[in-house]
């Protein structure tokens, strides 16, 4: 006989539920090396949710796959952002696997919609069926899995553009998303600020969609580094924050070891040229 298996707890139960002490955001980090043994390590590391990226990052659908596979056995969240807001693709990461799905480029209703609609089959959505073959189902191993789909996947759309801005309550609105997801990186380019993630009128704008998710009751999360940041928008009511990434904490990490033990001198190039200023 085949186990019978129940799917995880998704990130729309986690928000619901606001895991850990009472009230307060969830805190995560993004995986980007395209590593599973880095991804293993930073879901011990004691973090609600880890973010592993295909956007920016080296991930295809096998890497995505040995990541959700290394980080399984452990408390945290994973949530995982395709690059693009495709049908094809996104039916592709559920039939993984993928439960918590993050959408990057949501600037309208339409997109939204569309990302919705990906998520779900018929008649309800657009996803084609393959579950005997795929993992999502544990290969029909979960009872009831196509009536029960939806219920397993939770969908958070990013807002990082002026035009999702103008449009975040009606974004908001659209059945089967939710959550939103602000990327003051994006945000900033869009209104002529690039990479001033900082500006007051890219803060500005990123409290206002706290603003509008806390009265639309969905919750809202940032992608905020800088600790004062991370810190005044979850007093502004985010309910989830990315707080670093594991390449960041790498990067600077290995160059505080080389300042503290390579003393000044010119930068040389693998060939052994000296780098020119």
């Amino acid at each position: 006989m085949p186990l019978r298996v129940e799917p995880d707890a998704t990130f729309r139960d986690a928000l619901r539920n606001q895991t850990g002490a009472a009230g307060r955001p969830l805190a995560g980090m993004w995986v980007c090396s395209g590593s599973p043994l880095v991804a293993e390590l930073c879901a011990g590391a004691g973090l609600d949710w880890l973010l592993i990226d295909a956007e920016h990052s080296p991930n295809g659908l096998e890497s995505v796959l040995a990541q959700l596979q290394a980080v399984h056995g452990y408390p945290v969240l994973a949530m995982v952002r395709p690059p693009v807001n495709d049908t094809v693709l996104i039916k592709q990461y559920l039939d993984l696997g993928v439960q918590n799905l993050l959408i990057p480029m949501v600037h309208s209703v339409a997109d939204a919609e569309a990302a919705a609609a990906a998520t779900r089959y018929p008649p309800h959505g657009v996803r084609g069926v393959g579950s005997a073959l795929a993992r999502a189902s544990r290969w029909n191993r979960i009872p009831d899995y196509l009536a029960r789909a939806s219920e397993t996947v939770s969908l958070t759309v990013q807002i990082e553009s002026e035009a999702a801005v103008a449009a975040v309550e009606d974004i908001l609105a659209v059945d089967g998303v939710d959550a939103i997801f602000l990327g003051p990186s994006d945000l900033a380019a869009s209104m002529g600020l690039l990479g001033q993630q900082e500006h007051p009128q890219v803060r500005a704008a990123v409290e206002h969609c706290l603003a509008a998710a806390k009265a639309a009751g969905k919750p809202a999360g940032v992608n905020a580094f800088n600790p004062a940041t991370a810190h005044r928008y979850m007093a502004a009511g985010a309910a989830f924050v990315l707080v670093g990434a594991d390449v960041s904490i790498l990067a600077r990490g290995s160059e505080s070891l080389a300042a503290e033990y390579i003393p000044p001198g010119p930068v040389v190039q693998p060939s052994g040229t000296p780098a020119s200023y």
